[in-house]
């Protein structure tokens, strides 16, 4: 038996080691990181304050624009902060908490777009019926499931992480901890781990995929019964926006998790990653909003509530 030493801090390998290309890096991720929070957070407020959007549609909207904050936040400001101090090392229990809250947001943007799919699915094939099925009662039991279902797989997730040891090499390479990464510098067996990751990939992860695109066979089937080419138009577009989020979501999620990585992968991994976790938080609220004429609307009519304000004050 060699006695091993346990290892409490790690080493994050970030995204560069040249310096001038750090600055351009760290200027680049902090304007794409202030523009994330302020767009999802107009969003949220104008969701949660302007009546005209308060339809099952927009709240769910407005929850996945407070996920797209919550998920940028756990990887970006440490990113920005190794760019500028170039601290590369990560406390151990710091890096766990920030796996539990990745796998959270994550798997609870997962649950999201499927009940997404699932409002567009009443609201095209179901008309008649939409304000029965998506009442707010409905709509509010899905978010609590989505929430609980996103922090209930996190938990598993970091309990059994929390059984493994390290003791060397502690370099991770990335900008931010995930458990793959811990997964490949630990020196405890993480077999169980593995069969916890695929018993919880294959059965929520596998749930979440087919309730999210299986209404939508449902939609297009309902979609060409329609006569009128103005109409088709119409319902599609409603959701086309839902449809791009939901591709470039789970594309960039199949090549992280499910493409096998190797030395020669690094790189190519970090961009992907790079992508799901920073540039799609700011990618859906400008998928959602730039085509969405009920937000651009409400914003309208909060510039003009705000310069009443400012008139009568």
């Amino acid at each position: 038996m060699v006695n091993l030493t346990k290892v409490t801090v790690l080493t994050l390998v970030g995204l560069s080691d040249h310096p001038p290309t750090m600055i351009g890096l760290f200027v680049f991720f902090l304007l794409i990181y202030l523009m994330t929070l302020i767009i999802n957070l107009l969003i949220f407020l104008l969701v949660l304050t302007d009546h005209h959007l308060h339809t099952p549609m927009y709240f769910f909207l407005g929850n996945l624009a407070f996920l797209d904050m919550s998920y940028s936040t756990v990887t970006a400001p440490r990113m920005l902060f190794d760019l500028v101090t170039k601290s590369r090392s990560i406390a151990l229990s710091a890096c766990i908490a920030q796996v539990f809250f990745y796998v959270y947001f994550t798997s609870s943007e997962l649950f999201l777009l499927s009940a997404m799919s699932y409002d567009r699915y009443i609201a095209i094939c179901h008309p008649l019926h939409y304000k029965l099925y998506m009442s707010w009662r409905v709509c509010s039991n899905m978010a609590l499931s989505v929430w609980v279902g996103g922090c209930s797989l996190s938990l598993v997730h970091t309990l059994f992480l929390l059984r493994l040891s390290f003791c060397g090499p502690t370099s991770i390479h990335n900008f931010f901890c995930d458990h793959p990464h811990l997964f490949q510098i630990t020196c405890t067996d993480p077999f169980e781990n593995l069969v916890a990751v695929f018993l919880t990939g294959a059965s929520l992860g596998l749930g979440a995929f087919l309730l999210t695109f299986l209404p939508y066979v449902y939609i297009f089937k309902t979609i060409l019964r329609i006569r009128s080419k103005t109409g088709k138009r119409k319902a599609f577009s409603t959701c086309t926006s839902h449809l791009t989020v939901v591709f470039i979501f789970y594309g960039s999620l199949i090549f992280i998790y499910l493409v096998p990585s190797s030395s020669n992968m690094f790189n190519l991994n970090k961009t992907f990653t790079v992508v799901s976790a920073l540039i799609n938080p700011l990618l859906n609220p400008l998928i959602y909003s730039l085509r969405n004429k009920d937000l651009m609307e409400a914003l309208m009519r909060s510039r003009c509530y705000i310069k009443l304000i400012k008139g009568l004050s």
